[in-house]
């Protein structure tokens, strides 16, 4: 089974790793050596943004 191509732009990742306080890891250890924690909060904040975002188009 093939890796599944991510739907976050390497550069928004990038902005929420260092919104997040973890960039430096991904600059060292690469996307790989982040926490379980790190990735749930990354998604978790994307979700956010994308919430409000959806709010601020149905206003």
């Amino acid at each position: 089974m093939g890796r599944r191509r991510g739907i976050m732009s390497e550069e928004f990742k990038t902005e929420m790793a260092k919104e997040l306080g973890f960039y430096d890891t991904v600059q060292r250890d690469g996307w790989g050596g982040i926490t379980a924690r790190d990735a749930g909060n990354m998604v978790k904040r994307a979700v956010e943004l994308a919430q409000q975002s959806m709010s601020r188009q149905n206003r």
